[in-house]
């Protein structure tokens, strides 16, 4: 009954696109190309929603309208078909696609989210919500890490579903927090959703990853703070986790550490046994190994910080004109002139085309007198005379710099007063100088951030007990490696070390690692992940295809200046604009995907942008934030069915759908913050790319 219900609903939507269509055409006094366009556009949402394969529905629907747009000419629509499809193809930013994929997937068969979610939970133990806040935590960094929505909605929902039902969790709040946490990987980067949009819109695929990263941080910290909230408000829904929960098991080496005193500090009871009569039977080793990993924070933040410390500090070194420059001519200051000119003897050239060889060559001097040989310096000074005159001959060949003292006359005088010119020679092979630059003092964002960082590490060794310790050494064993993968994949994104798809291949590389270091690696395994990998990378490749042919055809018939002459008539300010482009975003996400979302319906809107000074990046990230409702809106809400094919019998769909609606309003929430604070998305890319 329940199935039918959703049949219901999705008919009544494709019956309310079709009547739509039908009065548009119906209540217009004539018919243009434009209209058809539209009726295109009706027709393959409704095919789309009767479940018809998106890339094939949009090439087939854009062939048949080309074929009618150019009078059933198949030559041309086979033409427009192969231009279109080899334009897209030739996109070298989708080479990246299979790596992420790729990556995700091997990162997926490492098993680590099991470890990953004991150890976040352990360590966030006595927070309130613990288990969902550990869930949102598991699900941000494993998303990060893959990118793959379902795959990470589908593990959590195995594993972190029953131990928050068994924790006493309400099942609304459980089933939305599993599905929003794993739906974050469509706007945290690595996101494939941001490469296809930034291959439709012409966007930087680099400014995206960077403007979407501080966007994604918020809306996971939206969505903790609302579980949070939840917890100190209803602890009925969210209670606190019980002792048995939160117990670490200590290693039996350890135990013997503990025994005798008692001893519960990590650091003091190491120590103590290290330098005290062990009668515990503990090896050394043993002692020495545990102590280096608790001095591992103090070593990283001390390297770290001489490394920043270095960097702000570090002068600014200037870099004078070029030399080539200043001979020329070029540059209006003459202090540098010398030191360039007598390093490098630029006189040579002058001696061969300076305006003295003319005049000695010829014998009508005079001649060269009233017409410049070449430089404005022979017309005012009385150079010429010394032109015609034998001792200007050996002006010309004496010093370098006379050519330049025949351009400009004072540079004469000028270089041979300062001593300094040949006391700074230029560096061989190179243009310029570098003036000397003092060090600077590091600024008080350092001193802050150093202050800070020194007081969360002292209250880190304050609270160290050997509980926390072996809750350490798993982070260390699950959370780090994965940060350091997404760090070094998305930090040479950002900072231009290297480019998405040299990345995503350093990631590819990074997940096989991983694998390896987990002993995960199988044949199995990879024949797997390349398996759904080529599935998936073709599926995108297909959709990209279909939506340039579908997108050719619509702009043929008319339909986007159709759509942008009743969009400009409307008179919108840019705010309005906006908020009606996101609402019609919002509302599409109901019955279609975010890859049909962004295919079809991004070029129709990207066109519009500049009517309304709007950025397209900004409006992408915007765009990321909104098509998560995608996978959280009824009825297609994919990550509704990914759960509810893991969850007990008792879950049912219903209830899925309604632990998802805060969140649904948290997005919308986020969406609203990031216009009203635009810098939280451009600010980055302004710092490291000066948009």
């Amino acid at each position: 009954m329940k199935i039918r219900k959703e049949l219901w609903f999705g008919f009544a939507l494709m019956a309310m696109i079709v009547a739509a269509a039908l009065f548009m055409l119906i209540s217009v006094e004539r018919i243009e190309r434009g209209h058809i366009g539209l009726l295109m556009l009706s027709l393959v949402v409704v095919a789309i929603m009767l479940g018809f394969p998106t890339a094939f529905t949009l090439m087939g629907m854009g062939m048949i309208f080309t074929w009618l747009a150019y009078d059933r000419d198949t030559q041309r629509t086979l033409d427009l078909m192969v231009q279109s499809a080899f334009k897209v193809m030739s996109n070298d930013v989708l080479i990246s696609i299979p790596l992420f994929v790729f990556m995700g997937y091997l990162v997926e068969r490492a098993n680590l989210i099991e470890k990953l979610f004991r150890s976040i939970h352990l360590a966030l133990a006595r927070v309130p919500g613990a288990l969902g806040v550990a869930t949102l935590v598991t699900c941000a960094v494993f998303a990060t890490a893959t990118g793959i929505v379902g795959a990470v909605v589908t593990l959590m929902g195995l594993l972190a579903l029953p131990a928050m039902l068994r924790s006493g969790y309400s099942v609304q709040l459980s089933a939305g927090t599993i599905t929003a946490g794993g739906c974050l990987g469509i706007l945290i980067p690595p996101s494939v959703l941001l490469i296809v949009y930034g291959a439709t819109a012409g966007v930087s695929v680099v400014q995206l990853y960077a403007g979407a990263f501080f966007p994604g941080i918020m809306l996971a910290g939206l969505y903790i703070i609302y579980v949070i909230l939840v917890a100190k408000i209803k602890p009925s829904m969210a209670p606190p986790l019980s002792a048995a929960d939160r117990f670490v098991p200590l290693p039996a080496l350890t135990q013997r550490i503990t025994a005798p005193t008692g001893e519960r500090h990590a650091v003091a009871g190491l120590l103590a046994a290290l330098k005290g009569p062990r009668n515990q039977d503990v090896p050394t080793g043993y002692l020495l190994r545990q102590l280096g990993i608790v001095a591992l924070p103090l070593v990283v933040f001390v390297f770290f910080s001489l490394f920043m410390y270095r960097t702000v500090t570090a002068p600014v070194i200037e870099d004078a004109p070029p030399a080539e420059l200043v001979r020329s001519g070029d540059t209006g200051t003459s202090a540098p002139a010398p030191a360039g000119g007598l390093a490098e003897p630029p006189g040579a050239d002058g001696v061969k085309e300076p305006p003295g060889a003319d005049g000695v060559k010829e014998p009508p001097a005079a001649d060269g007198v009233k017409e410049p040989p070449g430089t404005d310096g022979v017309k005012e000074p009385p150079g010429a005379e010394g032109v015609k005159e034998p001792p200007g001959a050996e002006a010309v060949k004496e010093p370098p710099g006379a050519a330049e003292a025949v351009r400009e006359p004072p540079g004469a005088e000028a270089v041979k007063e300062p001593p300094g010119a040949s006391a700074a020679p230029a560096p061989a092979g190179t243009g310029t100088t570098a003036a000397p630059a003092a060090a600077r003092d590091a600024p008080r964002g350092f001193w802050i951030s150093f202050g800070v960082g020194a007081a969360a590490l002292a209250v880190f060794y304050a609270l160290l007990s050997f509980a926390r310790l072996e809750i350490f050494k798993m982070l260390l064993t699950s959370f780090f490696p994965l940060m350091i993968l997404i760090m070094a994949v998305l930090g040479s994104i950002v900072f231009g070390l290297a480019t998405p798809t040299e990345a995503a291949a350093v990631g590819a590389l990074g997940g096989f690692l991983l694998a390896i270091a987990y002993r995960q690696l199988t044949l199995e395994v990879v024949k797997e992940s390349v398996f759904l990998t080529a599935k998936t990378s073709a599926m995108v490749c297909w959709l990209f295809v279909g939506s340039a042919i579908f997108s050719a055809a619509f702009a043929l018939l008319g339909g986007q200046e159709l759509v942008e002459r009743w969009v400009l008539s409307m008179n919108l300010s840019k705010t309005e604009f906006l908020i009606l482009s996101q609402v019609i975003i919002f509302i599409l996400g109901w019955p279609l995907e975010w890859t049909e979302i962004i295919v079809i319906f991004m070029p129709i809107f990207i066109p519009l942008l500049d009517n309304f000074g709007v950025d397209p990046l900004f409006f992408g990230l915007l765009v990321a934030l909104n098509l998560q409702t995608a996978f959280l809106s009824p009825p297609v809400a994919m990550s509704a069915f990914y759960l509810k094919g893991v969850s007990p019998p008792h879950v049912t769909l219903n209830q899925i759908f309604l632990g998802m609606l805060p969140f649904m309003g948290i997005q919308i929430i986020a969406i609203v913050l990031l216009y009203i604070w635009p810098q939280i998305g451009l600010w980055l890319p302004q710092v490291l790319y000066g948009r």
